[in-house]
């Protein structure tokens, strides 16, 4: 008696998702270039010595750690680095997830006017179009 199971078929792999690619590659660039802009404007030495815990930082500085490390930055790489691995398995993500970024620029837009903001349209597009394209032209469905 075998404790193996039986070889399975592999798995037909879907093509990439260029559209999706994209998405997830230029969230990384926006959350690069964000923090390549604002890197040198962090008072880096202060908030390790702590004043951001025992509340001895100014606004600037508290305004400042939550628009680098506290803020979207991270998570913003991180979706990135999942969708762009989402789109090389020839996957998609949900399309609501397109509709949420562009929600979140435009309602950030319409809260501090054009900024940086205005570049979440772009991921956004590339993933809504992705759903649009994969819902229309399914793949390995008969």
């Amino acid at each position: 008696m075998s404790t193996t199971s039986a070889a399975s078929p592999p798995a037909l792999s879907a093509p990439p998702s260029r559209l999706t690619i994209w998405a997830g590659r230029t969230m990384i660039l926006i959350a690069v270039a964000h923090t390549a802009a604002f890197a040198s404007l962090a008072p880096w030495s202060s908030w390790l010595a702590g004043d951001l815990r025992n509340r001895a930082a100014d606004s600037d500085s508290v305004a400042t750690f939550w628009a680098l490390p506290g803020g979207f930055v991270v998570v913003l790489v991180l979706l990135g680095l999942l969708v762009a691995r989402a789109g090389r398995q020839g996957q998609h993500v949900p399309g609501y997830v397109g509709g949420a970024l562009l929600a979140w620029g435009a309602l950030a837009v319409s809260l501090i006017g054009p900024s940086g903001f205005l570049l979440t349209a772009i991921p956004a597009g590339l993933l809504i179009t992705a759903n649009i394209a994969a819902r229309r032209h399914p793949r390995g469905r008969s």
